[in-house]
C-alpha cells in the first residue's frame, strides 16, 4: 500500500487527506462539477477526468477497442488517478463513463481545455498574451456511421422494423429477409458494374419491400396507443428515408442510428463529402514555446456558413481563454461574417484588401498554421471520427479532441526539461573531476 498521499494535479480538488477519501472544491465555480460527480464516492472525479483525458492524448487510429481498457497496462496513470493497488480490472464501466459525460455536458466539459491552457502556462509553454491573436478554421468531424447509399438506408429501415415487430409479436404478411437482402446485394454488384438500369430496378425493390412493410405495421398498430407510441418514430424514419430524393431541399437522414449526422461538402477531391458534424477550432496565432496550442474547439450542428459561426464562436472563445481578443485571421469563407460589433474590425480573412497593413500582411501568411493542428487532431486525438452517441456526444467529442491534443503537447514540453534536468545531472560528475 503506497503512504504517500495523493491530491489532484490541478490542485482544485482534495482527493486524500489523513487518510480520507475527501471531494473539497476549491474553485466555487465548479462546484456543480463537484456534485455531479459525488454520486459515486469511490470513483472520484480524478478517475473520471482521467478516464476521458487518457484516450484523447494517447490514441491511435489502430486502437478502437475500450479507452479505458487501456489504461490498465498504465501503471503511472492508476497512480496519478488514485489508485492504491495495481488494478487488473476496469474501475468502471463504459456506461458509466457515458453518464458522467451526460451529467456533465458540454459546459461542464470544457474545463479540461482550460486547465490545458492554464498548465501552459503555469509551465512556460505558452504566454497569456499568445492568445491575443488568434486563428479561426472549420473542419468536419464525422460520426462513426456506414456510407450512406438510398439501398442500405431502405434495408436497414426495413430491417429495423422487422426485428421490432418481430419483438413486440407482431404477425407481418411477409418479412423479406431473403429476398430483401438478395435484391441488396444485386443493387450493389450492378452499381459496380455500372449497370445502373438493372442497379435502379433493384433499388426499386427495395423500396416496395420497405412500402409494403410500413403500411403491413401502419395498419396492425392502428388504435392501440402503446405500439403506436413504440413505432411512432421508426415508422417516421422509415418513411423518411423512403421518400426522400437526391437533390431535395432541408434535411435528410442519413443514418437511422444517429439521425444528427449531417452531410457537408469541404471541396476535397479525395473526400467530396462527409458525414458528421462542422466543428470550429482555433489556435494562437505565434507558436509558442510549447508548440501551436489548440485554444478552442465547438461542434456547430446545423451545417452553418463559416462567417455566420462567429457571432457564437468568438465570445465562447474569450470565455474560454479568460482573455480578449485582439486580431482574428481567417480563410476566404468567413467573408460576410456576423461577428459582434466590438470585434467586428478586428477579424481579417484571406484576399480582404481594405484595413490590411503591411504587417497584417505577413501575419497572414500563417494563416495555414491551423491545418496541421486540425490534421493532428483529427488524426490522433479521435476527432477523425466520432464514437459518442448524439448531438452532446459531438460537442464532447470535440473539446476532449482538443484538451488532448493540448495535454499532448504539455507531455513532450515537460519531456524536453526532464531530458535537460537528466544532461545536467550527467554532466555534473565531469565539472567537478576536471
Amino acid at each position: 500500500m503506497l503512504s504517500v498521499p495523493r491530491r489532484y494535479l490541478s490542485e482544485r480538488y482534495l482527493v486524500r487527506e489523513r487518510g480520507k477519501e475527501t471531494y473539497q472544491p476549491i474553485c466555487p465555480a465548479e462546484l456543480d462539477c463537484h456534485k455531479a460527480c459525488v454520486r459515486y464516492p469511490r470513483n472520484g472525479l480524478h478517475r473520471w477526468i482521467g478516464g476521458h483525458g487518457y484516450p484523447p492524448v494517447f490514441r491511435r487510429e489502430r486502437e478502437q477497442s475500450c479507452p479505458s481498457r487501456r489504461t490498465l497496462h498504465r501503471i503511472y496513470f492508476q497512480y496519478l488517478c488514485g489508485e492504491e493497488f495495481f488494478c487488473h480490472a476496469l474501475p468502471f464501466d463504459r456506461s458509466s463513463m457515458t453518464r458522467w459525460r451526460s451529467r456533465m455536458g458540454e459546459e461542464r466539459i470544457v474545463a479540461l481545455l482550460q486547465e490545458s491552457l492554464s498548465l501552459a502556462v503555469k509551465t512556460g509553454a505558452m504566454k497569456p498574451s499568445d492568445t491575443r491573436q488568434v486563428i479561426v478554421d472549420t473542419t468536419v468531424q464525422p460520426k462513426n456511421v456506414m456510407f450512406p447509399t438510398d439501398a442500405k438506408l431502405i434495408h436497414r429501415a426495413r430491417e429495423r422494423l422487422v426485428r421490432l415487430a418481430r419483438k413486440t409479436g407482431l404477425n407481418l404478411r411477409q418479412s423479406y429477409v431473403r429476398v430483401g437482402k438478395l435484391a441488396l446485394i444485386k443493387h450493389q454488384r450492378y452499381a459496380h458494374a455500372k449497370q445502373f438500369k438493372r442497379a435502379n430496378k433493384a433499388l426499386r425493390r427495395l423500396k416496395t419491400y420497405l412500402g409494403r412493410t410500413i403500411r403491413d405495421i401502419s395498419r396492425q398498430v392502428a388504435g392501440d396507443a402503446e405500439l403506436d407510441a413504440l413505432f411512432k418514430w421508426p415508422l417516421y424514419q422509415a418513411a423518411t428515408v423512403l421518400e426522400q430524393r437526391q437533390r431535395q431541399r432541408g434535411r435528410k437522414i442519413y443514418s437511422l442510428h444517429a439521425h444528427e449526422v449531417e452531410c457537408i461538402g469541404k471541396g476535397k477531391a479525395h473526400m467530396p463529402y462527409e458525414f458528421g458534424v462542422k466543428v470550429s477550432v482555433a489556435t494562437t496565432l505565434k507558436r509558442s514555446k510549447g508548440g501551436q496550442f489548440a485554444l478552442h474547439a465547438k461542434a456547430l450542428p446545423g451545417n452553418p456558413y463559416d462567417g455566420h459561426t462567429l457571432a457564437s464562436v468568438i465570445p465562447d472563445m474569450e470565455e474560454t481563454i479568460g482573455n480578449e481578443i485582439g486580431r482574428i485571421l481567417a480563410d476566404a469563407g468567413y467573408r460576410g461574417h456576423n461577428a459582434p460589433q466590438s470585434h467586428r474590425f478586428r477579424v481579417f480573412t484571406s484576399g480582404q484588401k481594405r484595413r490590411v497593413t503591411s504587417a497584417i500582411k505577413r501575419q497572414m501568411r500563417r494563416r495555414s498554421a491551423v491545418e496541421p493542428v486540425i490534421g493532428h487532431i483529427k488524426a490522433e486525438h479521435r476527432m477523425g471520427r466520432n464514437y459518442l452517441a448524439g448531438q452532446q456526444g459531438d460537442a464532447v467529442n470535440a473539446i476532449l479532441a482538443a484538451a488532448g491534443y493540448n495535454f499532448s503537447l504539455l507531455l513532450r514540453w515537460l519531456k524536453g526539461f526532464l531530458s535537460l534536468l537528466i544532461a545536467l545531472l550527467q554532466l555534473r560528475p565531469n565539472s567537478v573531476a576536471a
